[in-house]
């Protein structure tokens, strides 16, 4: 089902459309399409807690791609997975398989941030006949830990599972300016942006909003690959790499993991831009000049 809707960017008004993928489990994926019937097609998949939105920015800047993004499962508008399900990244590949299929997009250039960069850097190195160029912003390859740390993080996590069940009331934020002043004090973002994932991201209910998003994505996992893992999966991947990095680098991605990681990807180019976390909501226009200049 396609919902005509637009966006307003730097290129003025363009056309997007909301679309819905019902997978195999019966969930269904919320996601809005930019530039539909645009000559290059490309995935696009947001950060841990962001949803689609946070592409609208850097979408506006890029017409001639049409850009799918998806809100992940549990995220913006998608479903939340049943009860008795968790969150761990891995579950999310097949389901982005199954988008692409659904596109019927045999070979797609893929655009992750975060949490997206790491699912799509696996999905290429598991998949490389699907990926054509693979655009990783504050990314490459999944979050690792140290294998001393491995029993202590399931412990956490299995603690944490239990008091979930226990139940916990979510917060209820009175108008939608307290959600965009939560949202900003959580992300360092500015209100433009917050607001952004904000209409989103949140739902009304009784006594104001709360977030739509699945609050099971806020618990720890309980397993992280180690750096030895990540270099493997990343030595796989084939395709053209393009790396877009905010400068100064977070913690949990230092100068050396970036280094390293770099130092794997065959085909790999990178591009170090002043900014945050978030630097394709806040300060689009270098980076989409830089996806533009890669892609050809």
């Amino acid at each position: 089902m396609c919902r005509l809707a637009a966006v307003r960017g730097s290129h003025g008004v363009t056309p997007v459309e909301e679309r819905r993928f019902t997978l195999a489990s019966g969930l269904a994926l919320a996601a809005r399409v930019h530039h539909p019937g645009a000559p290059r097609r490309v995935l696009a998949v947001h950060g841990w807690l962001d949803n689609a939105a946070s592409f609208d920015a850097i979408a506006s800047l890029l017409p001639d791609c049409e850009i799918v993004a998806l809100d992940l499962a549990g995220h913006g508008r998608s479903d939340h997975r049943p009860p008795g399900a968790w969150y761990h990244y891995v579950d999310y590949l097949d389901e982005l398989l199954q988008v692409l299929d659904q596109l019927q997009w045999t070979r797609s250039t893929w655009l992750g941030h975060s949490l997206g960069g790491a699912l799509l850097s696996l999905l290429a190195s598991a998949c490389p006949a699907r990926v054509e160029h693979l655009l990783l912003i504050e990314s490459a390859g999944p979050l690792s830990g140290e294998a001393t740390d491995a029993p202590g993080r399931l412990r956490d996590a299995l603690d944490e599972r239990m008091a979930f069940a226990a139940g916990k009331r979510l917060r209820v934020f009175e108008d939608l300016d307290a959600a965009v002043q939560a949202r900003r004090q959580a992300g360092g973002l500015s209100e433009r942006a917050s607001r952004s994932l904000v209409d989103r991201g949140v739902e009304a209910v009784a006594g104001g909003w709360r977030w739509s998003s699945d609050p099971r994505l806020r618990l720890a996992s309980p397993f992280r690959v180690d750096a030895a893992h990540v270099d493997a999966i990343l030595r796989q991947i084939e395709c053209p790499t393009l790396m877009l990095l905010a400068d100064p680098p977070l913690p949990f991605m230092d100068a050396a993991q970036r280094a390293a990681r770099l130092a794997a990807l065959a085909k790999a180019e990178r591009r170090d831009f002043p900014g945050h976390h978030h630097l394709h909501m806040e300060t689009p226009a270098p980076l989409a000049e830089a996806i533009r200049a890669f892609l050809g």
